[in-house]
């Protein structure tokens, strides 16, 4: 891998239930892009999310992460359920637990430092002592946020992270992202904007019957 490669995926396969969703994809993702995973739904987007996450195995294939990373060092944040928008839970216990990638079993007074820290980042300190389950999406949205990078020392992934948001907070919530972008976090999110996706990313991951992956440039030029 070259020195500022985060992730290294080679003739990855991925399946579900039986079914081969992709086949023989390659990429690379360094430090510091902005990959935004586009295509049809079904086409294996989440699942390869899972995948870079090994909360999966791939049917073939390889993940690669750079020397000095894995994936407790990644944060994610996934699609929410209506289950998880009603958790009884307060906004700091909801940001702490994303310390729990740590694999400890309590908090330390640095893990407090950093879920404190990373809900200043969001701008929800107003919100530190009220209930998850009463707040507006876009407000669940950065205490979601502010919990995913207390895990993600270098990679953020995301899932449909504006999905349900007004257009407001849409755009609030991209501002954010390419904010992190910008402070030197690698973001791998999913979407289904291509405005967005061509507004934001620096590369582009297309997947569907043909697979593209390259520059947001070389993807204006591409047939897709």
């Amino acid at each position: 891998m070259e020195n500022n490669a985060e992730l290294l995926v080679k003739n990855l396969c991925l399946g579900f239930e039986g079914d081969i969703l992709v086949e023989n994809l390659n990429f690379q993702v360094n430090s510091g892009d902005y990959l935004c995973i586009i295509g049809e739904n079904g086409a294996g987007k989440t699942t390869l999310m899972r995948t870079i996450l090994k909360l999966i195995s791939p049917v073939s294939g390889t993940v690669e992460y750079a020397e000095g990373t894995n994936s407790t060092d990644i944060g994610y944040l996934p699609q929410q359920t209506n289950v998880q928008r009603d958790f009884p839970a307060s906004v700091w216990e909801i940001v702490l637990s994303g310390c729990q990638n740590t694999g400890r079993f309590f908090y330390s007074a640095a893990h407090k430092q950093i879920a404190e820290k990373n809900i200043r980042r969001m701008g929800i300190e107003d919100l530190k002592y009220r209930s998850y389950r009463e707040l507006s999406g876009g407000q669940q949205q950065r205490v979601l946020l502010a919990r995913a990078l207390c895990a993600a020392k270098k990679i953020l992934l995301l899932d449909e992270p504006v999905a349900g948001l007004d257009p407001k907070v849409t755009a609030e919530m991209y501002e954010l992202i390419k904010r992190l972008n910008r402070e030197g976090i690698t973001i791998i999110m999913i979407s289904h904007d291509v405005e967005a996706t061509l507004t934001y990313a620096s590369h582009i991951l297309h997947l569907g019957e043909r697979i593209f992956y390259g520059t947001k440039e070389e993807y204006l030029c591409s047939k897709h």
